[in-house]
């Protein structure tokens, strides 16, 4: 008996051992999978113990001499087995409801902080439409997979990984780690895959290769080098770790950012605690705490965490009875990663229970300190944005990218992208947040612009609307200097004139054919909408002199 014992015991412990193996599973028993796992062993193990004590089993011959096997019971079993087993899993079942939002209605409505009431016009910085964010996740994926397709020997060895958005050095960019493309390919390639490709999110044309950086672990990956495993075993074996996000340093080195998160009621309410950071290559790691993080890291907050918490707060605004959804609201349809001021940001409106296309709000949540900025800006929720621009591109069929929220002239707008079938950006998109009727659309982003603010003037808050004041405006100049740039959104000329060295005037080069011709000392016409800012974006353009040649002739 004692023989059956000690082999009953060691297969209990060698299913434990595999079951935290393969599951990667958390040893701290304050977690709810955790708890519930160490309930059963400790179930087995006492059966094991005891189930002698209770009864035996008993082999009965039957008069056909088939033999019959069958437990008696003993006459007095022990109860002690019963009440241990029994406070186990009461103890367990008690956490579990305990920490449930009937008990704790106030901790799920305060975890997120409350929302701090900012001023958009100040707090926002005002875009640059040179550097808008114009890749997606979606097109990103698509230009990466096109780069590694140039190297026809790489490709058949490795599999792109999800791009993560991030600041690097200042420039927006996806980063698109390389993964194993199966078990045999990691089997002569262990030393990790070659590589990462950033594509910026600003400029399509812009997809680089980066290699000399060797990613060894990495999600999906075998035995040791899969990321889970080896971060659960060798860094965080006791504490919570989910969402691994691909960030580079400032020097595009690859690492792995695994937030850490505890539960603040029981097994309810997770709530990021900081992050362990890993390279790539080496799997050697460190645990931060939220305020010890390294400046490069843009992210550490979980997207569900946040959303959740957001969610929360609004169901839970007075409390679990509220039959009559007072003041409730909640997180509209999809959110976003933005960037403002240097500082990452989950970006998503905020809809009243029971509305549909209004907005009552916007919210900004620090993806680093969780610290949330609330915009009171009534308006059209993103999804509306976006079925109001894919109207005025009907007759094309065109898709609307997930809008970001911009700061144009201090007027809160809506930028997209407008897609065809094979994900390629075909137009742009402005759409006032005020007013979702309010739409410009263009083949460049400064056509796009321009017909907004046209479309402004004519909306019915007028000229009211931001910092763009007055009527189409014609003057007349000599050129005192003139230069291009060439961007994603095409050749922008820059114009300052004689007569108004103040003002600097933008010009999208596909507004006229005479820009690549012109030079100092001609004289022109143009017309532009007048701004409160030295950047004047300009309407049409004339050179006189072409004009006065072909009138001669």
């Amino acid at each position: 008996m004692k023989k059956w014992k000690g082999l009953a015991v060691l297969g209990a412990f060698v299913l434990f051992a595999l079951y935290v193996l393969v599951n990667q599973m958390n040893l701290n028993p304050l977690y709810p999978e955790s708890a519930f796992i160490y309930c059963v062993l400790i179930t087995a193990l006492v059966l094991i113990f005891t189930l002698d004590r209770v009864g035996k089993l008993m082999v009965v011959n039957h008069q056909n001499g088939q033999p019959n096997i069958s437990f008696v019971r003993n006459a007095k079993p022990q109860r002690w087995p019963v009440i241990v087993v029994g406070s186990i899993w009461a103890v367990y079942f008690l956490v579990l409801i305990g920490s449930s939002v009937l008990f704790q209605v106030n901790a799920f409505r305060d975890q997120m902080p409350t929302l701090t009431e900012m001023d958009f016009a100040s707090d926002f910085d005002t875009v640059n439409t040179n550097q808008l964010p114009i890749v997606d996740k979606r097109m990103a994926e698509k230009l990466a997979d096109k780069k590694l397709g140039e190297r026809p020997s790489l490709g058949s060895q490795v599999v792109l990984g999800e791009p993560t958005l991030q600041q690097v050095n200042g420039q927006l960019i996806w980063a698109v780690p390389t993964y194993h493309s199966g078990f045999f390919k990691w089997l002569t390639n262990m030393d990790g895959t070659p590589g990462y490709i950033t594509v910026s999110a600003t400029n399509p044309q812009d997809v680089q290769y980066v290699d000399g950086y060797q990613i060894k672990y990495q999600p999906g990956a075998y035995l040791w080098q899969d990321l889970q495993f080896w971060a659960r075993f060798t860094a965080a074996p006791f504490t919570g770790i989910t969402d691994p996000s691909f960030e580079l340093d400032d020097t595009g080195r690859p690492y792995w950012v695994i937030t850490t998160y505890k539960n603040l009621r029981g097994f309810s309410l997770p709530e990021a605690t900081g992050a362990v950071v890993m390279d790539c290559a080496t799997g050697e790691s460190n645990m931060y705490s939220i305020n010890d993080l390294p400046e490069w890291v843009d992210r550490v907050q979980p997207e569900n965490f946040i959303m959740a918490q957001l969610n929360n707060k609004g169901e839970y605004v007075h409390g679990y009875l509220n039959f009559s959804d007072k003041d409730k609201y909640r997180t509209s349809e999809g959110e976003t990663i933005l960037y403002n001021n240097g500082r990452c940001y989950l970006f998503t409106g905020l809809t009243s229970v029971g509305g549909d296309q209004s907005a009552i709000g916007f919210v900004m949540v620090d993806m680093v300190t969780k610290e949330p900025h609330m915009y009171r800006i009534s308006g059209a929720t993103e999804t509306a944005a976006q079925r109001s621009a894919e109207g005025e591109v009907q007759q094309f069929g065109y898709k609307a990218a997930f809008p970001l929220i911009i700061n144009l002239n201090s007027q809160p707008t809506y930028f997209m992208t407008l897609k065809d079938a094979e994900g390629l950006i075909k137009q742009y998109a402005y759409v006032s947040v005020q007013d979702y009727q309010t739409v410009g659309v263009g083949e460049t982003i400064q056509e796009a612009r321009l017909n907004y603010e046209k479309s402004l003037r004519s909306s019915p808050t007028g000229q009211s609307v931001g910092n763009i004041s007055g009527d189409l405006k014609t003057i007349k100049g000599t050129i005192q200097r003139i230069g291009s740039e060439y961007s994603s959104a095409g050749t922008v000329y820059y114009i300052v004139l004689n007569e108004y060295k103040e003002l600097l005037f933008t010009i999208q080069g596909s507004l006229s054919d005479e820009l690549a011709l012109t030079k100092e000392g001609d004289k022109v016409e143009m017309t532009y909408y007048p701004k409160e800012t030295a950047t004047q974006d300009v309407a049409s353009f004339d050179n006189l002199e072409f004009t006065q040649a072909n009138s001669q002739a």
